[in-house]
This record gives C-alpha cells, sequence and structure tokens, in this order.
C-alpha cells in the first residue's frame, strides 16, 4: 500500500510539474510580448505628445497670421477709403483750377481792351510799353510807371494769379498724396498675398500632423489592446497555476485519505471537532454554519469564470456585481457578508498586501475581489478589456489596493 500511495504521488508530481512547465512558458510568452507591446506603446505615445506639442505651436503660428491679415485687411479698407476721398478732393481742386484759370483769363484780355482803348485815344505811351514787354509780367512792370493804369487792375489781377497758383499747389499736392496712399495700398496687398500663403502652407502643414496623429493614435490603440489581450493572457494563466495547485492538493489529500482508513478516520474526527468548534465560537462576519478554507474558496469563485456582470446582481449564474459576487461566494460556505463594496472592508480581519493568501477579500475604491493567487483575483467587472463585463482574472495590482480581509 505504501508503494503505491508513493507511485501515485510521483504521477501527481509530474503531471503537475509538467503542468507548470507549459503554463511558465505561455506565461512568459505573454509577458514577453505585453513588454515589447508596452515598449512600443511608450514610443507612439512619446510620437504623439511630440505631434500634438508641434500642432499647438503651429496652431499659434496660424492664430498670429490671422491676426495680423485682418490687420492688414483693415489698412487696405481703410487706405481704399482714403484713396476715394483724396479722389473727391482732386476732382474739387481741379474744378477750382479751371475757374481759376478761366477768371485770370477774363481779367487779361479785360486789360488788354483798355489798353487798346487808351491807345484808340491817343495814348501811344501805353502802346510802346505793351509791344516793348518780354511777358505779362513785364507789361505789368512796364504800366506801374504809367499813372493812366489802375492800381484796382493790377492788384486785382495779382490776386487772380495767386489763386490760380494756390490751386494748382493743391491740385499737385492731393495727387501726389493720392500716389502715395496708391503705393501704400500696393504694398499692403502684397503683405496680404504673403500672409495668406504663409497661412495655406501653415495649414497644410497642420493637416498633414493631423493624420500623423491620427496614425499614430491607431498604432496606440492596437499596442493597448495588445497590452489588455497579454494581460488577460497572464491573469489566466496565473490563476490557472492556482486552479491546478488547489486541485492537485485536494486529489492528493483524497487519494491518501482511500488509502489509509486512519488518516479518514482523522480527517472525519478533525473535521466534526472544527464544526463543534465553529458553532460555539462563530464570529462577525459568518454564520453559525460557516465552514471551509481559503483555498476552497478560491477554487470554488473560479468556477463561476465567464458569467455575465450585472450591477445589483447577486447570481453567480445569472449576473452579479463585484459585492454581490463576494458575497455570494462566502454564503456557498455559511459567510453572511454585505452587499456592499466598502461595507467588505471591515468583515473578518485585515492582512497586509505582502501575506495575502488564497481566499482573502481584496478591496479597492469602488471595487472588491477574491485572490486567487499568484497576484491574481476573481472578480465580477464591468470595464475593459474583453470581456467587457463578466466574472473574470484581473491582475490583483491593476490599481492600489485599499484593504485585504480574511474570513478562514
Amino acid at each position: 500500500m505504501k508503494k503505491r500511495l508513493i507511485a501515485l504521488g510521483l504521477v501527481v508530481v509530474m503531471v503537475f510539474g509538467g503542468t507548470q512547465m507549459v503554463g511558465a512558458t505561455g506565461l512568459s510568452e505573454a509577458k514577453s510580448k505585453k513588454s515589447e507591446a508596452q515598449s512600443n506603446l511608450n514610443s507612439v505615445q512619446s510620437q504623439i505628445s511630440s505631434i500634438e506639442s508641434q500642432q499647438e505651436e503651429l496652431q499659434e503660428q496660424i492664430d498670429a497670421l490671422d491676426a495680423e491679415l485682418v490687420e492688414v485687411i483693415v489698412n487696405i479698407n481703410t487706405t481704399e477709403t482714403d484713396i476715394e476721398n483724396k479722389k473727391v478732393e482732386l476732382a474739387a481742386a481741379q474744378a477750382d483750377l479751371e475757374v481759376a484759370k478761366e477768371t485770370e483769363e477774363e481779367q487779361y484780355e479785360s486789360m488788354k481792351e483798355r489798353i487798346c482803348y487808351m491807345y484808340e485815344n491817343g495814348d501811344s505811351s501805353f502802346l510802346t510799353a505793351l509791344m516793348g514787354a518780354d511777358s505779362f509780367a513785364d507789361v505789368l512792370n512796364k504800366l506801374e510807371s504809367y499813372s493812366t493804369v489802375y492800381d484796382y487792375d493790377r492788384s486785382l489781377l495779382v490776386e487772380y494769379q495767386n489763386t490760380k497758383l494756390e490751386v494748382e499747389n493743391l491740385v499737385a499736392q492731393v495727387e501726389e498724396e493720392e500716389a502715395q496712399l496708391e503705393e501704400i495700398q500696393a504694398t499692403y496687398e502684397e503683405q496680404k498675398a504673403e500672409l495668406e500663403t504663409m497661412k495655406s502652407e501653415k495649414s497644410t502643414e497642420l493637416e498633414d500632423f493631423d493624420a500623423k496623429l491620427a496614425e499614430a493614435e491607431s498604432l496606440a490603440a492596437q499596442y493597448e489592446e495588445t497590452i489588455a489581450e497579454q494581460n488577460e493572457i497572464i491573469a489566466a494563466a496565473q490563476a490557472a497555476q492556482v486552479t491546478t495547485t488547489v486541485g492537485s492538493v485536494t486529489s492528493g489529500s483524497s487519494s491518501v485519505s482511500s488509502g489509509s482508513s486512519s488518516v479518514s478516520s482523522t480527517s472525519s474526527s478533525s473535521s466534526a471537532s472544527s464544526t463543534s468548534s465553529s458553532s460555539s465560537s462563530g464570529s462577525s462576519s459568518s454564520t453559525s454554519t460557516a465552514s471551509g478554507s481559503g483555498s476552497a474558496v478560491a477554487s470554488y469563485a473560479c468556477q463561476f469564470i465567464g458569467n455575465p456582470y450585472v450591477y445589483g446582481g447577486t447570481s453567480l449564474t445569472s449576473g452579479c456585481d463585484c459585492s454581490g459576487f463576494v458575497m455570494s461566494v462566502y454564503a456557498h460556505f455559511g459567510v453572511s457578508l454585505p452587499h456592499s463594496s466598502s461595507g467588505l472592508r471591515s468583515v473578518g480581519y485585515a492582512v497586509s498586501v505582502s501575506d495575502m493568501q488564497l481566499g482573502d477579500i481584496v478591496c479597492y475604491s469602488g471595487h472588491v475581489g477574491i485572490y486567487v493567487g499568484n497576484n491574481t483575483i476573481v472578480n465580477a467587472s464591468n470595464s475593459k478589456p474583453y470581456p467587457a463585463g463578466g466574472i473574470k482574472y484581473t491582475s490583483a495590482t491593476y490599481k492600489s489596493i485599499v484593504a485585504v480581509r480574511r474570513i478562514f
């Protein structure tokens, strides 16, 4: 009998060792793929940050060009208005010049008529002065010596000449101002064309960055999906190792019990004693009929992997939420627990994260699960990655642990 037990133990060890080796290989490969995907994701996220920074800088440049373009357009519109006003002013000045020319000509003709009249009446000195003059101004200078020319005619003619000169100067000034305004307008038009070209180039460059950003974000999403898949594989592999360990221990214990009546008797006696003790002592977190162990709780909880998540639910098969899952698992072992993730933080007794064992209740902010070994919990979760909602394996340290509570 002893030899048979030893042989059976060797078989269990060999099978268990082989299973662990296969599981370890798959786990190692999953961790390697996750590490590679994480490295690629970090690189892509760095590229995304760089692209976003360049996009922001480009947008600032485009905004500055827009502001400058608006200012130039306002200046162009103002200059166009000034040019129109100058054209009106020039037209008025030119009209005034024509009137001044006509008035001067009329006065000149009147004076000539008076000179002719004087000549016809016998005053030859005026004719001599007229014929010997080099210019109209010279005529006036020569006629100053003759008392018969009225000072009024001379002063009036000089006034018309001055008016004509002033109007001519005004016309020239307005024409020059109009020319300057047109030159300024041409400069503004050139600036506008340059700014529009620059803005177009920057906008095209920004569109290129948009395309690059979309491509980088797509790659990042693929790497995140790969990481999520590998996390699921890692969690499943770790949980499988735990399940294999629990099953092997249970199987070995059953074999030993069946092979030895004394062991069976002892086990039965111990169980009866445990039940009696449990009935007499109890605890704040369990009923008088509570019985079980952490490994049994972990093994039982893993049976419901894949069943759906239902908010507020307590059914291990039809659907439950995180606290409903823990509550229902422990109810199977006769332990009454609250249907609240925050309430579960005070059940049983506290243990440290480094001392977590199979079946411990792991509490997070707003969430709770059951520890099944190898840094893995089984829990009812409605979050990604796949499956989006349901009872599944998750890394125990996927986020900060608030408390660890032990019932058995």
